[in-house]
């Protein structure tokens, strides 16, 4: 009898987890950072992970901040260049949410999130942004992507900033997980 009431209690538990969102999180990372967040992420809501990786791989070169004759910083100057993406995720369309994680260059998204954007139909889902940084925070990144996309619905998450304590990490982490359960950030 307790045997059996236990199964049927994993069952609605089961039952009512395969129920809510399912959600992807996708990410961009030049150095590993976002890519660290991204997989913390996609552990705390059970999401399944995804990274953005260029058609042609980001080197560290690539990525040095530094030397204004980066590829970083090329791409930086012009806007409408879309860099080719390597893949597109699996199953799109079986999720309801989608986060898109990036590096801040240039206090915008890079623009590889863009032409992942642009190559993926994105149009039904909630499309939740997080990002690391340095000194920017998410907020203009968001406003220019939202601007560049308003028919997705968009959530402004939050960024990680450089050299977090374990606590200002933990606090990212349950911001965004509240996105995907409210639609925002919770107060």
């Amino acid at each position: 009898m307790k045997k059996s009431l236990i199964l049927a209690m994993m069952a609605i538990v089961m039952a009512s987890c395969s129920a809510k969102d399912k959600i992807l999180v996708t990410y961009f990372s030049a150095s590993g950072t976002t890519k660290t967040l991204a997989e913390e992420l996609a552990a705390k809501t059970g999401a399944d992970l995804f990274e953005i990786e260029g058609a042609q791989p980001y080197t560290s070169d690539d990525v040095n901040l530094g030397n204004r004759e980066a590829r970083a910083f090329k791409e930086m100057a012009d806007k409408s260049f879309r860099p080719e993406v390597k893949d597109k995720p699996k199953k799109l369309k079986s999720y309801d949410v989608v986060y898109i994680g990036f590096p801040i260059w240039g206090n915008a998204a890079p623009n590889i999130i863009y032409s992942f954007i642009e190559q993926n139909d994105l149009k039904g889902k909630t499309v939740i942004t997080f990002s690391t940084s340095g000194s920017s925070d998410l907020s203009n990144s968001h406003r220019l992507l939202k601007e560049q996309y308003p028919d997705l619905d968009w959530v402004e998450g939050v960024t990680l900033k450089r050299n977090p304590t374990p606590e200002d990490r933990q606090n990212v982490l349950s911001k965004l997980v509240s996105c995907s359960l409210h639609g925002k950030i919770a107060d």
